[in-house]
């Protein structure tokens, strides 16, 4: 019983670990720097969770949201082989921090007991969050934030290596 226990509480880890990194650094990112779909969606003025997902039923959000979890699913075949409730257990834990990380517009505020163990443990709060709405340069990795020093590397990768095909193509532009 033990063993079945710990295999899904590593196979949810692992599904969580694995779908924040790829959703951060495949998707998230890159979407920062060559798209304007996901800034605009989610990032733009007056944007609120609450507003934007539950109430307006705009289906690009409902895209976004489905870009962003995407990576998660990806997991799933092969996790579940291992654990279904793992596997089940990770995407539900993914889910609720999606919400949670979402109700800072509601005035909350994250009891500071729970805020110490979420910092000794990497996760992102919503305060944390609400600092990458408002500026979406700071505050990478959505579950964890460990990945924000790397995210922020690969962003400024990616920005250098847009620069470079925009003056390539100008020069292109300017010989021809």
């Amino acid at each position: 019983m033990i063993t079945l226990i710990l295999k899904a509480l590593s196979i949810a880890l692992a599904l969580l670990l694995l779908g924040d990194s790829i959703s951060t650094f495949l998707y998230h990112v890159p979407e920062h720097v060559f798209g304007k779909f996901h800034a605009e969606v989610h990032h733009g003025k007056n944007r609120n969770f609450f507003h934007y997902a539950v109430l307006t039923r705009n289906p690009w959000v409902l895209l976004d949201g489905f870009l962003g979890a995407l990576p998660y699913f990806i997991f799933v075949p092969w996790f579940w082989t291992i654990s279904p409730v793992g596997t089940i257990l990770g995407l539900i834990l993914g889910e609720l921090h999606v919400i949670w990380r979402h109700v800072s517009i509601l005035n909350w505020g994250t009891p500071v007991p729970i805020a110490r163990i979420c910092d000794r443990l990497y996760i992102t709060t919503p305060e944390r969050h609400w600092l990458h709405h408002q500026n979406a340069m700071v505050a990478y990795g959505d579950i964890f934030t460990f990945y924000d020093r790397p995210a922020h590397a690969w962003l400024s990768w990616l920005t250098a290596k847009k620069k470079e095909l925009k003056s390539r193509a100008r020069d292109r532009e300017n010989a021809g």
